[in-house]
């Protein structure tokens, strides 16, 4: 055998040796995949479940606005609990604006908090005049909100579809693609086989 016809043959098994490996990524990649699939907002089971009514309380905002909380609305509502002194809060206020924005029609959003800090001064600093804002210690305790930043989401009846946990962009996403696809959680959606023949 000449040099050339041995230098084609480790060639070919080298190109067969990477098809190989790259198989062999390929399938790892799917199985870390599989592992670390988004997980959503963290759903606790305090307060109202999902799929149950939410409370129903006539609330006055910051700017003398009158905000019905629970029972029927004109549209879905999004209710945002925060405080001017959580920085995850703040990390997704450009969210929530953009939000109350491009989906004006379709979803009110409400934010609520409590405690002795300048709301008033947060909400002209934060640009969010335009957007409901409750002070009410009842509110937080009728969802038994112990963490920040907190969200509920509720349909046009008034009933919950979705709550949890947000601390970033993904995980309030969470909650709308899961009223969206009729699921109380992403988790749910992502451990019932059944959801993903739909």
């Amino acid at each position: 055998m000449d040099a050339l016809t041995i230098s084609v043959i480790l060639l070919w098994a080298a190109v067969l040796a990477l098809g190989l490996m790259l198989w062999a990524l390929s399938r790892q990649v799917g199985v870390l995949f599989e592992r670390v699939a988004p997980m959503g907002a963290l759903v606790t089971d305090a307060g109202p479940a999902v799929g149950a009514p939410s409370p129903i309380l006539a609330l006055t905002g910051l700017q003398s606005e009158h905000v019905p909380i629970g029972g029927p609305q004109a549209q879905p509502t999004l209710l945002f609990f925060l405080a001017p002194t959580c920085p995850a809060c703040k990390k997704l206020i450009p969210i929530l604006k953009a939000l109350a924005r491009d989906e004006d029609k379709a979803l009110r959003v409400v934010l609520a908090s409590d405690g002795d800090a300048d709301h008033l001064l947060f909400i002209r600093e934060q640009g969010l005049t335009h957007l409901p804002y409750v002070l009410s210690t009842e509110l937080g305790m009728s969802y038994r909100v112990s963490r920040l930043p907190y969200a509920v989401l509720m349909d046009r009846q008034g009933t919950v579809t979705a709550k949890g946990l947000v601390n970033s962009r993904e995980q309030l996403d969470s909650l709308l693609n899961a009223q969206d696809m009729g699921t109380p959680t992403i988790q749910q959606y992502l451990g019932d086989p059944a959801q993903h023949a739909h």
